[in-house]
């Protein structure tokens, strides 16, 4: 059943469930869409004899009429910086490519509880160190809308396989947008939900985590469903403790932010302001607001570059040669840093924080544009400066991204809805953020607008070539 790859995960589920599909049909039409998609290159390993094996037991449990969960027989890929039990891990790096852990990192284990079967692990770049997915490990992965601009990063396989409909789940991780900036570049739906709300317990410091796994899918509702199975507690994480959300009042009100960095291209523009007049006609009260995110560019690269340094310089000091150059570029500019400037970006981090809450004392969600600008031409140089509009636009994250990164900081839920496309038909997102764990009323907003904008995101047919990535 080829059209089975065209199947949202809401539908799919109920059609395992009836027994109109069976997980075995599922999991070989998406192989077989993964195989003739190759030349996209978004995995770097297809689990396809564990994933037969899997459907297979998937579809008896559901012949002996037993309980199932929510994600039962559903394909899944998973980003490859996310640890998954006798499946190779290799962090994009060249380091870890025959790596293959003991462990399921908590997200894959919960999302495997429920029912989800893992189809293959998805490519990023080295240790997800930037907003390109390139690497000396696996080349490049190719946005599917275009071939010459970006799919973006670093959680962009997931995005690709999602766009090019070679699963309808993705696991990502999000540690500056990573999520949400593949999510718009390819014109699907990505969630970086709030800080602890998916346990992560990788990051060796937990107390200062800026990085965050979250649902990805082509829809609103199928993200819902799978963060649905990934979040609640775990002790183990200091900040993934029980909780509890008062429902946001009626009606709603959106800060709207159109503008936070030096430059926004007029065709993102026009396609984001359409959309959040969709919020108005749906009777939300839609105000602007103002906030500078911009200056926050020097703290995060603090953060993001001591980070890096400490974490792998011992790692990478015989193998420098096996690394991508970007990444060594990233953690060197790390090696001026001083102990006072850790410090004080940490108290930048936190000023952020408070300046975010008072936003949301007059508003119940933050809309934005995803990127300033649609995927940029993928030979981008992401260590330098870039054009918006054929303007110099400044330094990427400043520049491209300023809408994403902050939330990272600050720890508040965000996610990317696709909302359109521009004249030269590359997708645009909306994101849309909540209050600390908010999800729940974060993601009904979401799927009001994206019902009211009523734009599909489908990139147009390519030339199928054979699979590139290592099947098991």
């Amino acid at each position: 059943m080829s059209d089975i790859v065209g199947f949202s995960a809401t539908d799919l589920a109920a059609a395992l469930r009836t027994r109109r599909v069976s997980a075995r049909e599922a999991v070989d039409a998406i192989l077989a869409k993964i195989a003739v998609s190759g030349h996209l290159n978004a995995f770097l390993t297809v689990c396809a004899t564990r994933a037969r094996e899997e459907a297979l037991e998937a579809d008896a449990k559901l012949k002996r009429g037993e309980p199932v969960g929510p994600l039962h027989g559903i394909p899944l890929s998973v980003k490859d910086l996310s640890l998954t039990a006798g499946v190779r891990t290799t962090h994009g790096s060249r380091l870890y490519a025959n790596a293959v852990p003991d462990v399921d990192a908590v997200a894959v284990a919960r999302a495997r509880a429920a029912g989800a079967i893992l189809i293959g692990k998805t490519t990023t770049p080295e240790f997800g160190h930037k907003a390109f997915t390139e690497g000396p490990l696996f080349g490049r992965t190719l946005n599917p809308w275009r071939e010459d601009v970006t799919c973006g990063g670093s959680s962009g396989g997931a995005a690709v396989a999602l766009a090019a409909r070679m699963g309808p789940l993705a696991l990502g991780t999000d540690g500056g947008g990573s999520i949400r900036i593949p999510a718009a570049c390819c014109g699907v739906v990505g969630l970086k939900a709030t800080l602890g709300s998916i346990p992560n317990l990788q990051a060796p410091d937990l107390f200062g985590a800026t990085s965050y796994v979250g649902p990805m899918a082509r829809n609103v509702a199928d993200v819902r469903l799978l963060f649905g199975a990934l979040t609640g507690p775990d002790e183990r994480d200091p900040f993934g403790q029980a909780r509890h959300v008062d429902s946001p009042p009626r009606p709603l009100r959106v800060g709207w932010l159109a503008r936070c960095g030096n430059r926004l291209d007029a065709r993102v523009k026009r396609v984001v302001e359409a959309a959040i007049t969709s919020a108005g006609l749906l009777g939300m009260i839609v105000e602007p607001i103002d906030i500078d995110f911009v200056s926050l560019e020097e703290p995060f690269l603090v953060i993001l570059r001591a980070n890096l340094l400490a974490r792998f310089e011992k790692l990478t000091q015989q193998e420098r040669g096996l690394l991508d150059p970007t990444l060594i570029a990233t953690m060197e500019a790390g090696r001026g840093y001083t102990a006072a400037d850790l410090c004080q970006a940490q108290y930048a981090r936190s000023a952020c924080f408070h300046r975010v809450q008072k936003l949301f004392e007059r508003s119940d969600i933050i809309a934005s544009p995803t990127l300033s600008a649609p995927p940029l031409p993928v030979e981008t140089d992401s260590t330098a400066h870039i054009e918006i509009a054929g303007r110099d636009a400044g330094t990427i994250r400043g520049a491209w991204y300023p809408y994403t990164f902050p939330f990272n900081l600050t720890g508040h839920p965000a996610l990317s809805i696709p909302c359109g496309l521009t004249d030269d038909l590359l997708p645009v997102g909306l994101q849309l953020v909540g209050r600390w764990y908010a999800e729940d009323a974060l993601l009904e907003v979401a799927e009001k607008i994206e019902d009211a904008v009523g734009f599909v995101a489908v990139p147009p047919a390519k030339s199928a070539r054979a699979s590139s990535g290592l099947w098991t």
